[in-house]
């Protein structure tokens, strides 16, 4: 860069021409020489990652010496130069989609919140939905009629209904202070969020099973099955799709919760991509979150796509449940 531009002198200008460059520039060199050292003492030419503030003056076009852009006159002349001369190019940024975050902007990426997010889940997934549909079949086909039932139902109602902060609290106190699990763990992410879904698979269950016809039912038992043969071999096989649309759902909901995380600890600066289920992770909403609340300017664009791949995860899994649903339901 000092050889391009000679006539940059004085400390002042030289710190603002470094600043141009990533702060990942030196150890990308060092790097490179380290698996080369054949090069040490040579002249060669290499790419070298910009920083955000040059990503966001190069997309969002600002005049020359506009202080919104971050850049000074300087910096924004030397930028033209080197786009002028082809050496200023963009590119897809890959560290996005591959790389932990980062303080730096321009090598922030999403993988261990998308990683810690799939952790998360998976747990929500494999608790959730066996309770959630073992307690449906109890109080749909074998739990008496009487006040401790109706007393059952009115509360899981009214549990789909509390605010998902309340179940962080919940899990912070049980999970975290009473049983000592460790802090920003997906498992336990992932126990605080079977709370919040458990009522909607609850729900969405009885729903299915209700959707059976009663003559199924008389014509497994007037056959000579028991109740609970009637149950495993009849009443739940019809009604396995609608169950899983309702978890699908729930875990789309799931997904996108960030209040009840926020209590447990998955707001910490995590830089490693998860590798375990007591391992320090974050989610992708807790990861927008946190970049949305940062002062650099790098970090707008960079909520904004992560927000979109959120999205994209959201509208792949209601997809998955509408085709899950037309796929296999049954019409009586």
């Amino acid at each position: 860069m000092r050889a391009r531009f000679p006539e940059v002198g004085g400390r002042a200008q030289k710190r603002e021409l470094n600043k141009l460059l990533s702060g990942s520039a030196a150890y990308d060199l060092r790097d490179h020489l380290s698996a080369n050292p054949a090069l040490l003492g040579q002249r060669e030419s290499r790419w070298l990652l910009a920083s955000s503030r040059v990503d966001g003056y190069v997309k969002e076009a600002d005049v020359i010496g506009n202080p919104a852009s971050g850049l000074s006159e300087n910096q924004a002349g030397w930028l033209r130069s080197l786009d002028e001369a082809g050496a200023l190019e963009l590119r897809f940024n890959t560290r996005f989609l591959l790389g932990g975050d980062s303080r730096d902007p321009e090598l922030a990426g999403i993988r261990g919140a998308a990683v810690g997010s799939m952790l998360t889940l998976l747990v929500t997934l494999l608790l959730s939905f066996p309770l959630g549909v073992a307690a449906a079949i109890y109080l749909e086909e074998f739990a008496a009629r009487d006040r401790w039932t109706d007393l059952i139902e009115v509360n899981i109602n009214n549990l789909a209904a509390v605010p998902s902060i309340i179940f962080g609290l919940l899990g912070l106190a049980m999970f975290i202070s009473l049983f000592g699990m460790p802090r920003s763990a997906p498992l336990v992410g992932g126990l605080v969020l079977t709370l919040v879904t458990f009522p909607t698979v609850i729900i969405a269950s009885r729903a299915a099973i209700r959707a059976v016809p009663p003559s199924l039912r008389e014509a497994a038992l007037g056959l000579g099955a028991s109740r609970v043969q009637m149950v495993l071999h009849h009443v739940l096989p019809n009604a396995l799709p609608g169950m899983l649309t309702g978890a699908i759902i729930g875990m789309a909901r799931a997904l996108g919760e960030t209040a009840p995380l926020l209590m447990i600890g998955m707001v910490a600066f995590i830089v490693d991509v998860p590798g375990g289920l007591l391992d320090s992770a974050t989610v992708l909403p807790v990861q927008i979150y946190l970049w949305a609340d940062s002062p650099e300017r790098g970090f707008t664009a960079l909520t904004s796509a992560a927000i979109m791949v959120l999205l994209v995860f959201l509208v792949l899994m209601n997809a998955l449940a509408v085709f899950l649903r037309n796929r296999f339901e049954q019409r009586w």
